[in-house]
């Protein structure tokens, strides 16, 4: 077994709290942010390499969000709390947790509580409904 699968496998015998899908979610959410929303991001103090650009809580928080609503639409809150995750800190959890064995990064600046109260589940994945005046 290579050291990031056994990393991982530890990881989840040791915090139980959080379903395998749901650190992949997260890295997922990421790249989602990255690539997709192309969120501008933040660079590591005291250098001028583009891999040290990164994502503050803040901004990994939102991408998460409209990730999960693109895949799972009016399901996104049911799925994610299916995986353990029911607040925008158990998004901080997850990274630090994928942080502490080395599969994601940190700034200097970023702290766990970056990733407290960004939004309310029960907002922001509740259903919403237009209605149209269009008459056809």
């Amino acid at each position: 077994m290579n050291e990031q699968v056994l990393a991982i496998v530890e990881l989840l015998q040791k915090d139980q709290r959080y379903h395998l899908e749901a650190y992949q979610f997260v890295r997922e959410g990421l790249a989602y942010a990255q690539k997709v929303m192309k969120l501008p991001a933040t660079k590591e103090e005291g250098s001028d390499s583009p891999q040290d650009h990164h994502l503050t809580g803040q901004q990994l928080c939102q991408a998460i969000k409209e990730y999960a609503l693109e895949q799972y639409g009016f399901m996104a809150k049911t799925v994610l709390n299916s995986w353990g995750v029911y607040c925008t800190g158990d998004f901080g959890e997850i990274v630090y947790n994928l942080i502490r064995i080395r599969e994601m990064r940190k700034s200097k600046s970023d702290r766990r509580e970056d990733f407290d109260d960004q939004f309310d589940f029960d907002e922001a994945f509740q259903p919403r409904f237009e209605l149209s005046s269009d008459a056809s």
